[in-house]
C-alpha cells in the first residue's frame, strides 16, 4: 500500500470516528465511547500532519504554476520558484514523519516502567556505578516531571548499589526508557586505587514495562456451582440442608468451597471470593514469570565483555555500541541532563530499521 493509500485511510477513519461519537447511541454506552475516544485520540496527530502535508503539496503546486507562468511578472516568477523550493525540501520531511507515525505502535509503550539496575563484574567499583547510573535514571525522571519511587535498595557500605530497583511513573515512559536495557560498561579510576590504574567494571539494567493490575471478570457461564451437605468431623452432618457450596471456575480449573455458614447465600460468596484471589494470584503468578523472561532476555550475565554502552571517565566520553555513537559530555549524562541525545539518535535508528523492514 503506497503511502497516499495510507493517509487517505487514515483520514477516512478519522472522519468515521468523530461522526460515530457524535451518534447518541455511542454517547450512551461508556465502554464503547472510551475505546472509540481513545482511537480518535490516537488518530488525531496523524490526521493533522497529514492536512499539513495536503497543503504544503497545494501550495507548491500552486507555486509551481505561478512560476512558469509566461505572462506573469518576472520577479513574481523568481520569487514563486524559490518558494517553490523550499517546500520541495518540506515535503520529504513531512512525508517521512508521516511514515513514523503510521509505523505499528509497541502496545507498552505508554506505560510506566520498572528499572533495576544490578552491579556486575568489578567488585565494589561495580557496585558504585551501579549506584551512579541509578541516580542518572532517577535525575533523569525528574528532568522529565515523572514519578520516580524506589522500590529495593541493596546497599554497600561504601555507597554503592548491589541492586536498585524503582517504579516510574509518567508520559511514555517505557517507549523513552526501554532502549537503557542492557550491560553497561565503565572506565575509570577508582577512589581506592593508589597507583591511578585505570578499571573496568560493568553493571547491568533492565527496563520492564510496569504490569497492569490485574481485574478478574468472572463470567457466570465460565462457573460450575454445587451444592452439598456441609459435614463435620467424622462426616457428621453440619445440617440438614444443602447449604455447603463448591464452585469450580471451567476454564482453569481452579476451585474454591465454603461450608462454614449455615446460609447457602453467604457460603457462595465466600466461595467466590476466595476463587477471585486464586484467579488474581494465578494470573499474578503468569505476569511474574513473563516479567522474569523478559528480565533474563535483556540483562545477559552482567559480564564486561557483553556491553551496550562504555562511559570512559578518563577520556570523558559516553560511546553506545549499538548504533556507534560516540559523546564527549559524560558528565552531562551521568547527570541525566545529556542522556535524550542517546535516546533520540537509538528511537530515531529503531524507527529507521522498522520502515525499512516495512518497504
Amino acid at each position: 500500500m503506497s503511502l497516499d493509500e495510507s493517509l487517505r485511510k487514515v483520514l477516512a477513519r478519522h472522519r468515521e470516528l468523530g461522526e460515530m461519537l457524535s451518534e447518541a447511541g455511542v454517547a450512551n454506552d461508556p465502554a464503547v465511547f472510551a475505546r472509540l475516544s481513545k482511537e480518535y485520540a490516537d488518530l488525531r496527530p496523524v490526521a493533522e500532519k497529514i492536512e499539513v502535508l495536503k497543503k504544503a503539496r497545494s501550495e507548491m503546486a500552486d507555486l509551481e504554476e505561478m512560476a512558469v507562468d509566461p505572462e506573469g511578472d518576472k520577479e513574481m516568477r523568481a520569487m514563486a520558484k524559490e518558494e517553490w523550493e523550499g517546500f520541495k525540501n518540506l515535503i520529504p520531511g513531512l512525508e517521512q514523519e508521516l511514515k513514523v507515525l503510521l509505523l505499528p505502535k509497541d502496545a507498552a509503550d505508554k506505560k510506566n516502567a520498572i528499572i533495576e539496575v544490578r552491579a556486575g563484574t568489578g567488585g565494589d567499583e561495580a557496585t558504585l556505578f551501579a549506584a551512579n547510573l541509578f541516580r542518572m535514571y532517577q535525575r533523569y525522571a525528574e528532568r522529565h516531571d515523572w514519578k520516580f519511587d524506589i522500590m529495593n535498595l541493596n546497599e554497600t557500605g561504601i555507597g554503592g548499589f548491589k541492586e536498585a530497583i524503582a517504579s516510574i511513573s509518567g508520559e511514555g515512559v517505557f517507549a523513552r526508557l526501554k532502549f537503557e536495557s542492557g550491560t553497561h560498561r565503565v572506565q575509570r579510576v577508582p577512589e581506592t586505587e593508589s597507583g591511578g590504574r585505570i578499571h573496568t567494571s560493568a553493571a547491568t539494567v533492565a527496563v520492564l514495562p510496569e504490569a497492569e493490575e490485574v481485574d478478574i471478570t468472572i463470567e457466570d457461564k465460565d462457573l460450575r456451582v454445587d451444592v452439598y451437605r456441609a459435614s463435620g468431623p467424622g462426616g457428621q452432618s453440619v445440617n440438614t440442608t444443602d447449604s455447603a457450596v463448591r464452585i469450580t471456575h471451567v476454564p482453569t480449573g481452579i476451585v474454591a468451597q465454603c461450608q462454614d455458614e449455615k446460609s447457602q447465600h453467604k457460603n457462595k460468596a465466600k466461595a467466590l471470593k476466595v476463587l477471585r484471589a486464586r484467579l488474581y494470584e494465578a494470573e499474578r503468578q503468569t505476569a511474574e514469570s513473563e516479567r522474569a523472561d523478559m528480565r533474563k532476555n535483556q540483562v545477559g550475565s552482567g559480564d564486561r565483555s557483553e556491553r551496550i554502552r562504555t562511559y570512559n571517565f578518563p577520556q570523558g566520553r559516553v560511546t553506545d555500541h549499538r548504533i556507534n555513537l560516540t559523546l564527549h559530555k559524560i558528565e552531562q549524562i551521568i547527570e541525566g541532563e545529556g542522556l535524550d541525545e542517546i535516546i533520540d539518535a537509538l528511537t530515531t535508528e529503531d524507527q529507521a530499521a522498522r520502515l525499512a523492514a516495512m518497504s
